[in-house]
Formats: structure tokens, sequence, C-alpha cells
């Protein structure tokens, strides 16, 4: 989450006056992330989420993205459903970008997981996966193995400006995903991006997960490498913490267990995991300007991670 665009109250108060959510009383920016603009909007009948969307979205995936959202949220999950208007519409344009209106969801998301939270964070993504069968799977992932081939020639000798040796670490794990991950595991739709910061608490119990906008179809035990790479680690990637480990694996399989196929790719996949966001915040590092209300993320955190899942699986 991020602003990149701002939005005037009096424009915000005149497209909210097209929803039954009452008077608007307040929006504030928020500046994590760096994707979309984000607002927490507070009117006299509620809280929402206000997004407009920025980067990385093509506007013709959003009726999918918003569509998911509202299945897995009428099936049970905590997911913030997309708020219609007075004509049933809930893809719109404001400031000049397709903008969505959701439901804001009580909870707050943790830096430093405890090893019960991570328990519960890999319950909640098996029954995501579970909940999100009968969804179309019609939107292939567009930042899996193909996008870091290109962006890794994109960056170049960039890589190594960042740190000394990441483009030849890169290749290793081109390599090694190649290698590792066979073409016939299970396939539904993912997540793909459920960081702790997408993880909304009440104590360990998980009370949202949100920011759907990168989810796919793809492998299902990709989105658990995800899950491994984004918390089972310090924040900074410098220290790899078992007992999360442990807890995310053993919380998902409670729910879905892993097909032996998909737990002896979990380490070949965890690589293209961390390959992906290492790849996308080193773009970003180089082509987002930062700003009061954006915030840039560290690409070596991720190549931390990365020489670790290399080394150790």
């Amino acid at each position: 989450m991020a602003v990149y665009t701002e939005v005037p109250a009096e424009t915000l108060a005149a497209f909210l006056s097209g929803f039954d959510v009452g008077r608007l009383v307040v929006a504030k920016g928020i500046a994590e992330g760096v994707s979309n603009s984000n607002f927490l909007v507070e009117t006299t009948g509620g809280r929402f989420i206000l997004t407009l969307y920025e980067r990385r979205i093509d506007p013709a995936d959003l009726p999918w993205f918003l569509g998911l959202m509202g299945h897995l949220a009428a099936r049970g999950l905590p997911v913030p459903r997309p708020v219609p208007d007075r004509e049933g519409r809930v893809l719109h344009r404001l400031a000049g970008r397709c903008a969505a209106l959701v439901e804001f969801l009580p909870g707050v998301s943790v830096t430093e997981p405890t090893v019960a939270q991570c328990r519960a964070a890999g319950e909640a993504l098996a029954r995501l996966h579970l909940a999100a069968e009968g969804y179309p799977p019609t939107r292939p992932n567009r930042l899996g193995l193909g996008f870091a081939r290109e962006a890794a020639a994109a960056l170049g000798a960039r890589l190594d400006s960042l740190d000394a040796g990441l483009g030849a670490t890169v290749q290793e794990a081109l390599s090694a995903v190649e290698a590792g991950v066979p073409p016939d595991l299970p396939v539904g739709i993912v997540h793909a991006d459920l960081f702790p910061d997408n993880v909304l608490f009440l104590g360990e119990r998980v009370s949202g997960l949100i920011d759907f906008y990168f989810a796919c179809a793809d492998r299902l035990a990709y989105d658990l490498a995800v899950l491994r790479v984004a918390w089972s680690f310090s924040a900074d990637g410098a220290r790899f913490l078992p007992d999360r480990d442990r807890a995310l694996v053993e919380g998902y399989a409670r729910m879905r267990p892993l097909a032996p196929a998909e737990a002896q790719a979990l380490p070949a996949l965890s690589a293209l995991a961390a390959l992906r966001f290492l790849l996308t915040r080193a773009l970003d590092w180089f082509e987002v300007d930062p700003g009061p209300l954006v915030a840039r993320k560290d690409p070596l955190a991720f190549a931390r991670r990365l020489a670790h899942v290399l080394a150790n699986g």
C-alpha cells in the first residue's frame, strides 16, 4: 500500500455520495507498500478501505480480483467484501484511476509473528485454497519463472550494484527452480502475496486476509513457499527462524495435507518465491521515487532469504 494519487476531500465526499455508507468524516492515506494508493476512510456509516490502482495492475484483471474477494467472503473467510454503490457496481473511476471501496476488517498486522500466529497463518492459507475451489482459475501468475528470467536480464549489472555477486546468486536460483519444480503439481487459486502485513490478527486468531491484487492461478505449494520466505525469517531476512517455519507448514498441512511431490518441490518453490520478491523490490528500488507516503522496500532482505533457501532448502 502507498499513496501516489491524492484525492481532495470534496472529490472523495462526492464519490461516497453514490454509496449507502453515510457522509465522509475523515480519510487518511496509508503509506505502506508500493503498488496502489490506499486510504482509510471513515464515514458516518462505518470504516472502509479505498484503493486506487496504480502499478503492476492490469485494469482488465480488477473484476476477477474483486469477484474473488466476494467469493471467499461468502464462504466464511475473513476477507473484505467489495462495497457496491447504489447501482450495484464495485469497480469505479476516481481521480483518473480505477478504484474500489472495500470493508474495513478489525485487527492488526505484526512485524515479528509468534509461532502460534504462524500456525494460524498456515491454516488460514489452506482454508483460502479450499474456499477458492470453483472460482474461475483464469488469471495466470505473471510474476512467475518467466518474469524472473526477464527481470534478471533487465536488471543486469544493477543487481551487483545492490550487493556484490547478487547477479550470480540470481542465476543460480533460476537454475535451481528450473530443475526442482515439476510441471504437474496441484494448481488452484493462490494469494501470492500473503506477507505478515496482509494478515490481520486479534491476538492469535486471524481476523483478516487482505490485498488480493497479486492473486492468480498457480501451484498451491508455491503459495506456501511465499508464506515461508515471508514469515520464517526476521524482518531484515538475516535470521532463519525454524520454529516459525515448522508452524507454518504444520498449520497448512493440518487443513490441506501436502502431496509428496509438493513437499519435495517446496525448497525450489521457496527459491522462486524469494526470487520474485527480490526482483520486484530491486526494480522498485531503481524505478520508484520514495516520498512521505511511498515506502520502498529493501531488496537485500530477500537476497538474504534466497541465499539461505539455496543453501538449506
